[in-house]
């Protein structure tokens, strides 16, 4: 089997979009106190969609949400050219040849993301070969069922969020996540308004639900210090990205506190970066998104490290590239899952671009063992709703704007 070709295609939504609310969720922009909205480059209204063809007749499917117009273009110009004619069975020398050919201006970041969707679509193409789910090929079935939680409840008005809570609690769900919505430029204050949240999601929810939340990098370790024995009694599963991804310190300081299992990795890329945290001691749950980390031959290598550590994994975001990854690890205890809404921060874009996706029964999701490579594909019906780029130089003029 050898690879024919790689398509790769930007689609830009341009249906209707949830406006942006007043502390909507903290991030890294809060501290720069702008008048503009903080938000506005944390959302991914944009995807790449990658397609590998093989001699075979076989079609991988793999996707990138980060920067998706620039990560295009380094597939376009690195990436394809020195796979067309190799043998997608070789995903190792493939994603090595990939990394240290970019590893000038990869390695983290857009450069990562944009291999990672390569190997996705190698894997998915590998499973359709042998007409086998790609977390067969990973090591097999680990569970009956994945337990998810709802990943949401972002900081809104509280009798709002305590109905969204209501909801998913009487959906099944086991555990849920929320959002905080105000940092370090809100004072004392803006800690009062964050403990409304859990206060209100707690008092709905009780404690036989899990409860977790999500700081989105836009604290720092000095607010992060003041709020966790705030935070303590309400008993969250764990606090979620409380700093930069870059202040591995200041993690592993919040994790040595003992009082809140602190969570983080949705920013992190490689075994090489995974390596840092977990030597550093400064996470008590490992967060790598597959289609960031490196794709599936990075994320199985930072499952396996993870659990050398004891440290489990729960990736960010749902997806099927992160699904058959849990689905594959015992050290995998839960998924994440987005709750099929209007188009707003841009995850649930993955349900608008592709069809196969499970959804939840009683807060758990099943895999088909029947349905090779990583069940997912092209809605390309639903491809009307987007502006779609497939010219390199159209990406790179949008890209330049």
């Amino acid at each position: 089997m050898k690879i024919t070709e790689i398509r790769t295609r930007v689609v830009e939504w341009r249906g209707h979009t949830v406006p942006p609310q007043p502390h909507f969720c903290t991030n890294p922009m809060d501290l720069l106190n702008l008048p503009s909205d903080s938000m506005a480059s944390f959302r991914f209204h944009g995807w790449l969609i990658v397609e590998v063809f093989t001699d075979s007749g076989h079609v991988g499917i793999g996707n990138a949400a980060l920067a998706p117009r620039v990560a295009k273009q380094i597939i376009d110009v690195y990436l394809k050219p020195i796979l067309l004619g190799r043998d997608p069975w070789d995903v190792e020398p493939l994603w090595q040849h990939m990394y240290r050919n970019t590893m000038a201006f990869g390695r983290k970041g857009i450069g990562m993301a944009a291999i990672s969707a390569v190997d996705i679509a190698l894997w998915d193409a590998l499973g359709k070969a042998v007409k086998q789910p790609v977390f067969k090929l990973l090591g097999g079935r680990t569970k009956q069922r994945i337990p998810v939680y709802a990943s949401r409840l972002y900081s809104q008005p509280l009798e709002a969020l305590a109905a969204e809570a209501e909801a998913y609690k009487s959906q099944g769900y086991r555990a849920m996540k929320l959002r905080f919505g105000w940092g370090p430029v809100d004072g004392a204050a803006g800690m009062e308004r964050n403990l409304e949240l859990v206060k209100t999601v707690r008092q709905v929810i009780g404690y036989e639900i899990d409860l977790m939340a999500d700081a989105y990098m836009g604290w720092t370790l000095d607010y992060a210090r003041r709020m966790i024995p705030l935070l303590e009694p309400h008993r969250l599963r764990w606090l979620e990205e409380p700093v930069i991804p870059d202040d591995i310190a200041g993690y592993a300081a919040l994790k040595s506190f003992g009082r809140i299992p602190i969570a983080g990795g949705e920013h992190e890329f490689t075994s090489f970066g995974f390596r840092d945290l977990l030597e550093a001691r400064a996470v008590d749950v490992v967060q790598f998104d597959t289609n960031r980390v490196g794709g599936i031959t990075q994320a199985r290598k930072v499952a396996a490290l993870a659990d050398s550590f004891s440290v489990p994994v729960v990736p960010h975001a749902g997806q099927m590239h992160n699904f058959h990854v849990v689905m594959a690890s015992y050290n995998s205890p839960m998924a994440e899952f987005f709750p099929i809404v209007d188009v707003e921060i841009g995850n649930e874009l993955f349900w608008y671009i592709f069809e196969g996706e499970p959804t939840p029964e009683n807060g758990f999701i099943d895999l088909r063992d029947d349905l090779p490579g990583l069940g997912i594909r092209i809605r390309e019906d639903a491809l009307s709703n987007f502006d779609v780029i497939e010219r390199t130089e159209d990406a790179a003029q949008g890209a330049h704007r």
